[in-house]
This record gives C-alpha cells, sequence and structure tokens, in this order.
C-alpha cells in the first residue's frame, strides 16, 4: 500500500532516511533532525513531500520528492530526492509502486518531467530504473555548492557582468 506521509511518519522517514544514508555510504551526511522535516514535510510552505510504502501495516519504503520547473515546458515536475526500501522488503514491489504513484501525481496535475539522480556505482537501482522506462541523461552533469565554497560565493560582490 502506498500513502502520503502524515506527521506521525516523521519518524520512521528520519530513520529511513539514515537508512538510505548508510546504505549509500554517507552516514554522516545525514543530518537532518525531526523538526526541520517536520517543518519541510508539513509546514505552512512545505517545501517537500513524502509517499509511505506499507507492507501489513508497517512502513518499507519511501519517496520523497519535491516540485521543480521547466522553463521549456512551462510547468512543474517531480524531482525524487530519495526512494528507499527497506532491505527485507526489496523485490516487493515497493519501489515500483512508490514510482507509479508519482508517475500518476505527474499525469494527473500536468507535469512533464519525472527526473532523479542515482549514484553511478548503485547497480541494484540503475537496472531498476531503466527497467521501468527511465532513462539517464548522460549529456548533464550535476553540480552542487556546500559548506564553504557556497558561502564565499554568497558573499562576493556580482560583477557587472554576471
Amino acid at each position: 500500500m502506498i500513502r502520503e506521509a502524515t506527521p506521525d511518519d516523521v519518524p520512521v522517514l528520519l530513520a529511513m532516511i539514515g537508512e538510505l544514508a548508510a546504505y549509500e555510504r554517507a552516514p554522516e551526511s545525514a543530518q537532518a533532525t525531526e523538526p526541520q522535516l517536520a517543518e519541510a514535510l508539513f509546514g505552512p510552505q512545505p517545501a517537500a513531500f513524502a509517499l509511505l510504502a506499507e507492507e501489513a501495516g508497517a512502513p518499507v519504503g519511501y519517496a520523497l520528492w519535491f516540485r521543480n520547473f521547466s522553463t521549456w515546458t512551462g510547468t512543474h515536475g517531480v524531482y525524487l530526492e530519495d526512494l528507499f526500501v527497506r532491505p527485507g522488503a526489496r523485490g516487493g514491489g515497493h519501489g515500483r509502486a512508490l514510482l507509479t504513484a508519482l508517475a500518476q501525481i505527474c499525469a494527473t496535475r500536468g507535469y512533464q518531467r519525472f527526473e532523479w539522480s542515482v549514484l553511478d556505482w548503485n547497480e541494484p537501482s540503475l537496472d531498476f530504473f531503466q527497467s521501468v522506462g527511465a532513462r539517464p541523461m548522460d549529456e548533464w552533469r550535476g553540480f552542487r555548492l556546500t559548506g564553504d565554497a557556497l558561502h564565499s560565493l554568497a558573499e562576493s560582490t556580482p560583477s557587472n557582468g554576471a
């Protein structure tokens, strides 16, 4: 069963975020707190949304997503930040059900794009995503500013040509 997350789900979502970070070999990177996640998902201006996959009433996976916007299509899209199914529930169709639910959100709302990123070493996920028809965007490279580089740019003075 797939359902929208509720405020009561924040602790289990945070636990699974930690499990995902450990799987992705970066457990120290999962630093979000319950209040931060609750505000992001259920505050006055939600920044993100979450779906839960359940089996026999127990949470076994989640998808956390947010809307993006394409200037080319003139429509919103969905960016899938996290897709995670607990190891004991993998192979049970939960990942596909979560993706299907997000595709249905796109179709219902007229969104033209559904995008995400996958670590290049994560062969099981790469194979899974390709099995549902997703294709890598090899011509695009993701970029990220964090930490000192982010603050350095924020504190710099833009040039006239910027």
